[in-house]
């Protein structure tokens, strides 16, 4: 039961500061081309494609060029204050929705957008107003009313919130979340019976809905049926395993019951997901102390105490394991400086007097029990503490430092509704292929596969192109820092003078050239050189997979609220599969045009054409575990099940070990 901020750190991003440069006079020659209504249009596709590869800075770069040629635009204002939204600078964000909005205020997403920020920077007020928007354009946007519902509760207008929500029930009476947000209405108003009911109702439209079975959990917990409280989170824990608090809160309820050991491997979880999760830490230290594990129970307090170096319990709780190893100046430095801070606090007199005895000072010890003495003779008639069990994490009574700590709310965590969470690929369905093979010059190792892509290929295609960067096929690419970029745009430049000097230019100089605009985000530019490298050189199979690579970012890029099986989607992967089969009737034992292939297929829901390319690529490297994992998942979205978690086992003995994740979730369904 942690009390949390609402709006966690959701939206993450790879730059601190807007720090790069403006670097496009170096650049290509249609920066500077007389038709501007063309040359905006490509700078702000050129911007979007930036965005979508999370090159934020780069993005807002291109957007400033389209606002400086066409200021009275209001798009490119959006974009950049997107870009600025994924790098947490949500003041300038704010700004430019606000410019974007006084050139076009009929745009729904700018206030959703707007928003947002408004939650970050807690002008709740403001965001209410953009939500109104919203709703009055779109009526029924879901993720605005949602939003609209959690800034009243952090308003705490519960009332309003309340209203909203009815609302929300009477478009959508089958969404069991509308019910635990009523829940959490009724809870903030001390209604527990009402809360109840509704959480009841929200499992009714769904049995396996993790939020109602944390909010019921809860309800036991206050209630002290710790029994009851363990089975619901266990239930919560089945659906959502990666959530912190759901440990913390079973392992409170399984401490009510003297399951010790439960509760302790209940925190080691929630340290594994969350390291620096306060109450896990606090709890498990006081847990190590009493079954004697007191080094690692000072490390706990030792967590706390860098988080609140003031708390004066987790400094009691140090000092008396410090005694127990044998350090024990250290530990008296601890309880002094509690001492300091409660100088009635009796127990700490005993403690500091007994240790005092061990380092030879029988006179301080001496002075302490005399302290205790007259303080027991001065309480006879009043009432004394007793420690509670356990107490709230805001109460700072010295008397329970070995309590067991608990939220100061019952409120689980609550998250505010956004299209513009992390990163933008990541808004598929859970299970999804392994990414393609590409050629690049900023390759990274997988963090969990040892695989890496090699064709003997590469080393003519690095011979040729001869300047310094290497060429590599990989999974993964690594983010374009600032110093690469302009290295980019410089080879650019040099290119292109290169080119317009031969009379007949070589196929590799449109080739390098196509690399390095595949790496500032022109897409279309790229492939333009790499059929001109093909109308050059046709038998050099690099090219054409360097184009169907190309194209599928491309697709991604523009296409990232449409559904793959769309007519324009669709057709860009036939051309790309086209460009791959053509490296293949050049190189027939190419593996990664075949596992590009079968990935594309995936994603087209062509499922048996897809299981067919990746077992060409298995035939000619039976070693492939991202060419395993991707059939296996062809299989499962197949309804194959057997033969999925089968090529998912493969996968994971070559090293994918996420593989083993999948096959957990889906042999519950194996027949």
């Amino acid at each position: 039961m942690k009390n949390k901020n609402f709006i966690p750190g959701l939206w993450k991003c790879r730059f601190s500061s807007l720090r790069y440069i403006i670097l496009f006079f170096t650049f290509h020659s249609f920066f500077f081309h007389s038709n501007a209504q063309i040359n905006t249009d490509r700078v702000m596709l050129m911007g979007r494609n930036a965005l979508y590869y999370e090159d934020y800075v780069l993005s807002i770069q291109r957007f400033n060029m389209v606002i400086n040629a066409k200021p009275y635009l209001s798009e490119p204002y959006f974009f950049r204050g997107l870009a600025k939204f994924y790098l947490e600078d949500f003041t300038g964000a704010e700004q430019d929705c606000t410019e974007s909005l006084e050139r076009n205020p009929y745009v729904a997403s700018t206030y959703q957008l707007r928003g947002l920020c408004r939650v970050n920077l807690k002008n709740y007020e403001g965001a209410i107003a953009d939500y109104h928007r919203v709703i009055g354009m779109e009526p029924k946007d879901r993720a605005s009313w949602h939003n609209l519902v959690l800034c009243h509760f952090e308003l705490k207008d519960y009332v309003a919130a309340d209203s909203t929500l009815d609302q929300m029930i009477r478009y959508w009476p089958r969404e069991p979340e509308n019910l635990t947000m009523k829940a959490q209405v009724a809870i903030q108003q001390n209604d527990t019976v009402r809360a109840l009911a509704m959480v009841d109702s929200a499992l009714v439209l769904d049995d396996y809905n993790a939020q109602a079975w944390t909010m019921r959990s809860m309800i036991s917990l206050s209630r002290g049926e710790y029994e009851q409280a363990e089975s619901e989170i266990d239930k919560a824990i089945i659906q959502r395993p990666r959530v912190a608090n759901n440990y913390i809160n079973r392992a409170l309820a399984r401490f009510h019951q003297n399951n010790l050991r439960g509760a302790m491997s209940d925190y080691d979880m929630a340290l594994e997901i969350e390291p620096r999760n306060y109450l896990g830490h606090y709890n498990r230290g006081l847990l190590r102390a009493q079954v004697g594990d007191d080094n690692r129970a000072i490390e706990d307090f030792d967590f706390v105490l860098s988080v609140e170096p003031d708390n004066m319990m987790a400094l009691f709780n140090r000092a008396l394991l410090l005694d127990q190893t044998g350090d024990y100046r250290a530990a008296l430095r601890d309880i002094t400086t509690v001492l300091d801070s409660f100088p009635d606090f009796h127990v700490g007199y005993q403690q500091r007097a007994a240790i005092r005895r061990k380092l030879g000072d029988t006179y301080g010890a001496e002075r302490d029990e005399f302290r205790i003495l007259k303080a027991r003779m001065d309480a006879r008639a009043g009432i004394q503490h007793k420690p509670a069990k356990t107490r709230k994490q805001s109460e700072r009574n010295i008397e329970d430092y070995a309590s067991i700590v608990e939220a100061d709310t019952d409120e689980p965590e609550r998250e505010y509704a956004s299209a513009y969470r992390g990163r933008v690929q990541d808004r598929r369905v859970d299970v999804q292929p392994q990414p393609f093979v590409v050629l690049s010059q900023h390759g990274m190792q997988s963090a969990t596969s040892r695989y890496v892509p090699f064709d003997s290929s590469l080393e003519a295609l690095n011979a040729r192109l001869s300047n310094g960067r290497l060429v590599v096929l990989t999974l993964l690419e690594s983010q374009v820092e600032e110093s690469e970029l302009r290295l980019h745009f410089n080879s650019i430049a040099q290119l292109t003078a290169r080119i317009d000097e031969q009379r007949t230019p070589e196929a590799r100089l449109y080739l390098a050239r196509a690399l390095d605009y595949y790496h500032v985000r022109d897409f279309e530019a790229a492939l333009t050189d790499l059929s001109r490298a093909e109308a050059l050189d046709g038998k050099d199979a690099l090219i054409p997979f360097m184009a169907a690579q190309v194209r599928c970012r491309l697709i991604e890029a523009q296409n990232v609220d449409v559904e793959s099986t769309s007519a324009t989607v669709r057709l860009g992967y036939q051309r790309a599969i086209d460009d791959l089969r053509r490296a293949i009737a050049l190189q027939p034992r190419f593996v990664y045009a075949w596992y590009n292939i079968g990935s594309i297929y995936i994603l087209l829901h062509e499922y048996g054409q897809a299981r067919t390319a990746l077992s060409e690529a298995l035939n000619i490297d039976p070693r492939f575990p991202d060419a395993y994992y991707n059939r296996g998942i062809a299989s499962i979205l197949d309804g194959k099940l057997q033969s999925g978690l089968a090529d998912l086992s493969q996968a994971g003995e070559y090293g994918l070990y996420q593989s083993y994740n999948l096959i957990k979730r889906y042999s519950k369904e194996k027949k």
